[in-house]
This record gives structure tokens, C-alpha cells and sequence, in this order.
């Protein structure tokens, strides 16, 4: 198990070098600059900005001292457009407002996907087996574009006690939980779904069914740790994209949370916060899997081995 960890630590180390290198050069081959405004900057002023942010240097030297920074310094640059401010406070800011977001939406999706998708195993080809893939089906295909809106003007004018903006109050973060949440809950729905028919198709089910233990018994003693395993795996990155922040759902809603600068930092170019937030992403993501999959080695011992 030891060195699976390590293996996965070691992977995730290059996972974010390749990240980190792939993005300072995709951003920098982005149209236009950071400087880039209606009304023209003057030349001599122009050299002056670009020194200051150390972007009138090769962009081989630029990189080298972003890795330095980041490496040494844990530095991820300040913002270009706003003098003084660090990208890392702009990720301190709206990152406790999106992990709270994710936290919320990460328990309805499991609250209601898992349970939906072990029922549907359980009963496999009746009516209430195809009622639960019609309801994942339909979370599926529904964007969050259209889930939101919906949950706003139906919930939000029904129940005068939600909010339907901002994250100031706990009422305001039901709705915007509750749409990422649903849309996670199908897909768990359905891989919980289809690994427990795997699971309880296996030969030490019917020998457990002809022991004569009782059908709650095989499900929860016998079936359940082997038949989530492909449902965590998937929470794993789910969890970390759901922390990352959806710019759809804070839009609808108005949440100061991390995704709306995904977008703003490609809009005005800023190429420090860009860089910023797809390293923090990453390493979201690369967390998020090495604790999905200790979660699965709880859950199949054979991979303790491995």
C-alpha cells in the first residue's frame, strides 16, 4: 500500500509539473496581452509596466522564475491589472466560499445518487429500477444552466425563505448546492448502479444467497463495499470540480466563489491568476484522487498489495 501511495504521489508531482508548464505557455500564446486596452498605453510607459511585472524578459527566463517563485517561495505572482494584489489572496477570498459550496453538494449528491443507485441494483428491471435511470438520465442531460434557473424561479418565488443570490446567509446556499448536487447525483446514481449488479453477479453472492442469508444481509455485509468502488472513484474529481467552482452556478446565483475567475483572469488576460488558479486546480484534483483511492483500498483489501 505504501508504495501505491507514493506511486500516486509521485504521478501527481509530474501531473502538476506538466500542468504548470503547459499552462504559462498556452497563456502567453493567448491573443493580445495583458496591456491590451481601448485607449493606447505610450511606449515608454508600456516598457515601465512590463519590467515591473518582468514580462519584458524571454519567455524562458519568465518561466524559470515561476517555477522559482512557486517552488522556493510558494509565490504564484501578483495580479498584472491591479497593482499590490497577490494571487493567492484572491484564491484565500473565494476559495472558503466554493469549498463550502462543494462540501454541501458533494453530501446531497451522495445523500441521493448512492442510495437511488443501490435500490436500482437491488431491484433490477422493475418499475422502480426504471424510474431511478429516468431520473439520472434526465440529471444528466439537463445542464446546470437550466437546473438553476429553474430551482430559482420555482423555489425561490415558492419559498420566500430561500435566497436566490449571494453567500451571506445559510439560506442562500441551498439552492446553488442542491443544483450541483442533483447534477453529481445522477452520474452516482448510475455507477453505483452498475456496480452493484457486477458485485452481486459474483459467485460469493450466490453462495452467500444459498446460506440463506437474508437479501439486507448480502447487500450491506457483502456487496456494498465492492459495489461503490467505481462511485468513489469518481467523487474524487468530482469533489475536486465542484470546489473549483462552477461559473454557471455562481453566475446564476451569485456566488463569490473561485470559478468566476477562471473566466475574468482569460478575459483580461491575466496571466499570474490564470496560472494560479490551474495549479491549485490541479492540485485539488490530484488530492482529491490519492484520497479516493484510499478509500477504495479500505474498501478491497486486494488492493492493499498492489
Amino acid at each position: 500500500m505504501i508504495r501505491l501511495i507514493l506511486s500516486r504521489l509521485g504521478q501527481g508531482i509530474i501531473t502538476l509539473f506538466v500542468l504548470v508548464t503547459l499552462t504559462f505557455f498556452l497563456v502567453r500564446a493567448m491573443p493580445g496581452s495583458p496591456y491590451t486596452d481601448e485607449k493606447k498605453i505610450p511606449e515608454h510607459t508600456l516598457k515601465r509596466m512590463k519590467a515591473y511585472t518582468g514580462l519584458d524578459q524571454p519567455v524562458p527566463v519568465q518561466y524559470a522564475r515561476y517555477l522559482k517563485n512557486v517552488i522556493l517561495h510558494q509565490d504564484l505572482g501578483d495580479l498584472i491589472r491591479r497593482d499590490g494584489v497577490k494571487v493567492s489572496e484572491i484564491i484565500g477570498e473565494s476559495f472558503p466560499v466554493s469549498l463550502g459550496l462543494g462540501v454541501l453538494s458533494i453530501g446531497i449528491a451522495l445523500i441521493i445518487g448512492i442510495p437511488a443507485g443501490v435500490i436500482a441494483a437491488v431491484r433490477k428491471n422493475t418499475a422502480l429500477d426504471f424510474s431511478c435511470l429516468a431520473a439520472a438520465m434526465l440529471g444528466i442531460c439537463l445542464p446546470s444552466f437550466v437546473i438553476g434557473p429553474l430551482l430559482a424561479v420555482t423555489a425561490g418565488l415558492g419559498l420566500k425563505s430561500l435566497n436566490v443570490a449571494g453567500w451571506s446567509s445559510p439560506s442562500d446556499w441551498i439552492l446553488p448546492a442542491i443544483t450541483l448536487g442533483l447534477i453529481n447525483a445522477a452520474y452516482l446514481a448510475r455507477l453505483a448502479r452498475g456496480g452493484m449488479l457486477d458485485v452481486l453477479s459474483q459467485d460469493y453472492i450466490r453462495t452467500a444467497r444459498a446460506k440463506g442469508a437474508s437479501p439486507s444481509r448480502i447487500v450491506i455485509r457483502h456487496a456494498l463495499r465492492g459495489g461503490l468502488i467505481p462511485a468513489v472513484a469518481f467523487i474524487g474529481p468530482a469533489f475536486a470540480g465542484m470546489i473549483s467552482g462552477s461559473f454557471v452556478i455562481e453566475t446564476i446565483f451569485q456566488i463569490p466563489g473561485m470559478g468566476q475567475h477562471f473566466v475574468n483572469a482569460a478575459t483580461d488576460r491575466e496571466f499570474f491568476l490564470i496560472q494560479g488558479l490551474v495549479l491549485f486546480y490541479g492540485f485539488l484534483i490530484v488530492g482529491a484522487n490519492l484520497l479516493a483511492d484510499l478509500v477504495q483500498i479500505a474498501l478491497n483489501p486486494r488492493l492493499r498489495s498492489a
